[in-house]
């Protein structure tokens, strides 16, 4: 059997792929790209792109998912080192933020305009919410909260960083999306401290 066609290596050629098309993506946004550009750029084959996914529209939506997949491993890691209610708010967070930091301008307008995109980063956002009420939670049951509505503080957390995804904060205030996340942080946190 060659090497090539040993399941591990396919699984790692296909990762090795995803990760660099993402690394593309967040620094150039993916709409103007075509499969010939994207093959180019990967020096590979566009047949190579169609055991990714079946078109363009399908490889964006399946990179955006392996994206959210990376990125929610991290900060999941990340909040699995912090402790106290206050400090896993924060930490969660501050690694959503460092997690999307990367994604430029153009990514994050090509992912709006673009359903399929929109539809993942959408989903990825309503399960930061869920997390984030989950911490409240968690929280007020530990009396390091006070009792507040925890779906209302992570409805206001979701529309937030929907803002922050956008632009909407970095136009209207200057604030970059890392410290926009901090800052969120500090004024959850602070609204809802015992």
């Amino acid at each position: 059997m060659k090497t090539s066609e040993r399941p591990e290596f396919a699984t790692q050629r296909r990762n090795e792929l995803f990760d660099s098309l993402i690394e593309m993506f967040l620094m150039d946004g993916f709409s103007h790209l075509t499969l010939d550009d994207v093959a180019a750029r990967l020096k590979c084959s566009k047949s190579t792109l169609y055991t990714l996914a079946g078109s363009k529209d399908a490889l964006v939506k399946e990179v955006t998912k392996h994206f959210f997949r990376k990125a929610t491993l991290a900060v999941e890691t990340e909040l699995a080192e912090a402790s106290g209610s206050l400090n896993r708010i924060t930490a969660y967070l501050n690694a959503v933020g460092r997690a999307l930091s990367a994604a430029s301008e153009q990514f994050m307008l090509d992912m709006s305009n673009f359903a399929p995109a929109r539809e993942v980063y959408e989903m990825n956002t309503k399960f930061a919410a869920e997390r984030v009420k989950t911490l409240i939670d968690e929280g007020v049951a530990a009396g390091d909260f006070r009792k507040v509505n925890a779906a209302f503080a992570a409805d206001l957390t979701s529309a937030t960083m929907v803002r922050i995804q956008l632009g909407e904060v970095r136009q209207r205030t200057g604030l970059g999306d890392a410290k926009a996340y901090q800052e969120l942080a500090a004024i959850l946190t602070a609204g809802i401290s015992v």
